[in-house]
């Protein structure tokens, strides 16, 4: 009874401090693209420097012309805005208030899903086909940005179907996660889904085509991996391409990847799409990614994906930029950060349309209310999603999943399922493009297996006491990644409930890391350009 009170408590006073329109640009935090991770105290008392600054700071390959990123693993390069760390949810101890919340009762909520109604309805396109007044920006009475159109419910080689059978479009894809915060053990589980834009999925007639749609996603991979792409054997007749560029038009079981225009290289799309822009390392006009966040479900025993969902995040590749527009965007930055140091991000977008990050894409997300009903995101909120896609220099064309996504030659299902298809468990550790094991180096650099160094649990069973790697866990690790990945059924509930915590104040803008204790490796106030300890940079894992 005291915690449904108090429960209460918190969703009243959460609606009254959201009382401030959903759009309202105002931010409590200017520099809130700047994540929590940023923060971390890389020194230990003694002086030893850990790295997982790696994960994202990196040398960049075109055309991501993010300049010097990689020397962010060795200072604080802070605007003096950002030099307070704002996010003051990662200071909060959370134990009473996890204590007070059983297992029966945390199990209960992931358990709910929030994005489907009763009868199977996708609760967001319900709601958003009349927007509430705190949700329409315009007035229109309409909502202008994305509608939720996915269903989860897949076929065999990964594409969603409305329950009337008619394909969506969107197709899963499996990946390993990007070391540190969006690994399960850290607090959360999560997919992702790509659709190409209509002409990508349709024949010259506009007929919906399959075959045609599968081909031009495995074109896609192939330029954004910059490496040939292991496809089912089509007729390349019928296409009317050379997809395995043998010089003939026969049957082709591979994509080749050689793109090199100032050499006379090209590739083509096919089918309606066969005109439309192509260039290595970005995704064509038009994609759309889809990326729920959501609790960690262990009621069986197994880490599962659960059915509530935190966030729902979308983004579209709106605007085409060449080679080009993307160096000159990167060396304006260049400029403008070595003039004006101090000078912070501005962003052009709104609640229902998205925010822009400046390389042609836009974002937009639902989180959940103080309820656990899902909502647009504040401005602010959304502003936190825009830092790293598109201003670090590890992505590919903003994305970090499907760059990621398992090799389609040896993958099951060559790599497009749903995680409910088919567990991440059994997932065999990644290489390197220098050759050396990419979870391990993680590991090794680190010393720890989140950025904050909070996560007692793969410490105790990874890092022995003289800060190696214990052989024995490295040795399963290199079969099954998910030996690193997934948390202990108490983990998991104690990382749902702390969560839950911060649902529950509608505190996102403090942050949205699931701690349990205060976290001890951060800095409270870092001096701007304060190096990190580090010297030398890791370069890229996959180049």
């Amino acid at each position: 009874m005291h915690r449904t009170a108090t429960a209460l408590t918190l969703i009243l006073a959460a609606g009254s401090a959201m009382a401030e329109p959903l759009w309202d640009k105002h931010l409590t935090n200017p520099t809130a693209y700047i994540p929590s991770q940023c923060y971390t105290n890389t020194l230990d008392e003694a002086g030893n420097a850990y790295n997982p600054c790696f994960t994202c700071h990196v040398d960049a390959r075109a055309p991501n012309y993010i300049v010097g990123d990689e020397d962010l693993q060795t200072e604080y390069a802070f605007p003096r805005a950002a030099l307070k760390n704002p996010w003051t949810n990662l200071f909060v101890d959370r134990s009473a208030a996890i204590a007070a919340v059983s297992d029966a009762e945390i199990d209960a909520y992931v358990a709910q899903s929030n994005y489907f109604d009763a009868d199977g309805t996708i609760t967001l396109a319900r709601k958003l086909a009349n927007p509430p007044a705190n949700w329409d920006e315009d007035g229109d009475g309409a909502w202008a940005g994305y509608i939720p159109d996915c269903h989860f419910n897949f076929d065999a080689e990964g594409f969603d179907h409305a329950p009337d059978g008619t394909p969506t479009g969107w197709r899963a894809f499996a990946y390993v996660p990007l070391p540190g915060g969006f690994w399960p053990t850290n607090g959360s589980t999560d997919d992702v889904l790509i659709r190409l834009a209509e002409p990508f999925r349709t024949d010259e007639t506009g007929a919906y085509d399959p075959e045609i749609y599968k081909v031009n996603l495995a074109i896609t991979e192939a330029l954004i991996q910059r490496a040939d792409v292991a496809i089912d054997p089509v007729d390349e007749t019928r296409l009317g391409v050379d997809l395995d560029k043998d010089g003939t038009l026969g049957t082709a079981d591979h994509i080749a990847y050689d793109w090199m225009p100032i050499d006379g290289r090209f590739m083509s799309w096919v089918g309606a799409a066969k005109g439309e822009k192509l260039a290595a390392g970005l995704f064509p006009l038009g994609t759309e990614f889809l990326h729920t966040v959501r609790y960690i479900d262990v009621s069986s025993g197994a880490v599962s994906m659960a059915p509530r969902i935190k966030e729902v995040r979308y983004g579209i590749k709106s605007k085409w930029q060449t080679y080009a527009d993307l160096e000159q965007g990167g060396l304006a930055e260049v400029k403008e950060r070595a003039a004006f140091p101090d000078r912070i991000d501005i962003f052009d977008g709104g609640l229902e349309t998205g925010i822009a990050n400046g390389t042609g894409w836009r974002y937009q997300a639902f989180i959940e209310d103080a309820a656990g009903d899902l909502r647009p995101q504040s401005f602010e909120e959304t502003v936190f999603c825009i830092g790293c896609h598109g201003g670090v220099s590890v992505t590919d064309d903003a994305a970090y999943a499907f760059p990621r996504k398992l090799p389609s030659q040896t993958a099951h299902a060559r790599g497009w399922y749903h995680w409910t298809q088919k567990s991440l468990a059994g997932t065999p550790e990644p290489v390197r493009a220098d050759g050396q094991r990419e979870l391990l180096t993680y590991l090794q650099e680190n010393g720890a297996g989140d950025e904050f160094r909070n996560n007692a649990e793969i410490i105790a069973r990874f890092i022995a006491a003289d800060g190696s790697v214990d052989p024995q866990a490295a040795a399963e690790l290199e079969q099954d990644i998910s030996t690193l990945l997934f948390p202990s059924p108490e983990r998991a509930r104690t990382l749902n409930k702390a969560y839950r915590e911060i649902v529950l104040e509608q505190s996102y803008v403090r942050g949205r890391d699931a701690v349990a204790m205060p976290a001890a490796n951060v800095h409270r106030e870092v001096e701007q350009n304060q190096p990190t300890g580090i010297v030398t940079p890791v370069r890229a894992a996959r180049w």
